[in-house]
């Protein structure tokens, strides 16, 4: 990392100092595993007690923190509104002085007929582009990406090595797709008929995927039987996560790893969903909904902002209710044993 004071760095991030100001910074750490020199931050109070050992420089820290004790090794205390927002604002900057700026056009490259690349672009090797093919500026698209007919990328947008993106999809801008990721794939649909046989049910829509989105590696997002699935502006979907046809994703919602939205669910805005859990098709999930990991969603969700855990998944409070009682049948089981044989 490069040399940086504390109060260039309070500068950036539109901080106060509590401390030694003139302090070169050249690391970044965890709080526990803290060095000379080097910045961390405490958002979570789970980790309040490493402050007081930290062997780190300078810590960001919350405006309303107070020491319950002694900081030990003295770190120059960086006050801010939101710790957690504030060191991610610093870790971006530092990503955007390192990061390659990458352009130009390695080889081989295979480019069907009329395909339009915009300025700044980086085209890696063994890139396939179909015809009719969109590319806005600054996009960045890795070796060994498949981009298939009538697909537009558009501007800042970066799509790494392996993604597959299959014909007539939509790619907003500022879009990040990480390695191994398939955009358009068929939609699961097969129709039986009477003797059980399913015949394959042509999927004739696309994927239309809106700003400032983020997808992590080794998704899948379906096409559309007609119509599109819809992933909305800045919604963030983590590794291994499977979005079925017909699907929409509101704003800003976030996904866990390892989660399955099946056909033509509707998810609200702002909702939060944790790893491995499954939703079932053609519901409607309001906004703000939060469903706790491995839950697993049978029915629609019409009361905005609650949240819901288990498998059938319902509200929060009344399962970690029924989850006392739960834990306790077998104790419950032994007494009715020994009170049946005294009344027998």
């Amino acid at each position: 990392m490069i040399s940086i004071s504390i109060k260039q760095i309070a500068q950036l991030i539109d901080a106060e100092i509590e401390g030694n100001e003139n302090v070169e910074i050249n690391n970044i750490c965890k709080i526990e595993e803290g060095c000379p020199g080097a910045i961390s931050f405490l958002a979570n109070p789970q980790y309040e007690p490493y402050i007081y050992d930290t062997k780190a420089s300078a810590v960001i820290v919350s405006k309303t923190f107070q020491p319950k004790g002694e900081l030990k090794n003295n770190p120059t205390l960086i006050r801010v509104d939101n710790p957690y927002q504030a060191f991610a604002q610093l870790l971006r900057l530092y990503q955007d002085f390192i990061s390659e700026k990458k352009t130009g056009e390695e080889s081989p490259v295979f480019k069907g007929e009329n395909v339009q690349i915009g300025k700044n672009c980086y085209i890696g090797a063994f890139v396939y582009l179909g015809k009719n093919v969109r590319i806005e500026d600054n996009a960045k698209i890795y070796p060994h990406t498949y981009i298939g007919d009538n697909v537009t990328i558009g501007k800042n947008s970066v799509l790494y090595s392996g993604v597959k993106v299959y014909h007539d999809c939509k790619i907003g801008n500022h879009v990040t797709i990480h390695a191994g990721t398939v955009i358009g794939s068929d939609g699961f649909g097969f129709a039986p008929n009477q003797e059980n046989v399913y015949s394959k049910i042509p999927q004739l829509g696309n994927v239309i995927i809106e700003d400032n989105v983020e997808i992590g590696a080794n998704c899948t997002i379906d096409r559309a039987t007609i119509g599109s699935t819809i992933i909305r502006k800045g919604v963030k979907l983590d590794n291994l996560i499977q979005i079925a046809h017909n699907v929409e994703i509101g704003e800003n919602t976030v996904i866990a790893s390892q989660s399955g939205v099946a056909g033509s669910t509707k998810i609200g805005k702002n909702c939060m969903i944790g790893g491995q859990v499954g939703i079932i098709g053609h519901l409607k999930i309001a906004d703000g909904t939060k469903i706790a990991a491995q839950s697993g969603i049978g029915h629609n969700i019409e009361e905005p902002n609650t949240t819901l855990q288990g498998s059938p998944a319902f509200y929060v409070g009344d399962y970690q209710r029924s989850y006392v009682v739960f834990k306790k049948l077998p104790e419950l089981y032994k007494k009715i044993q020994e009170l049946s044989k005294k009344i027998s």
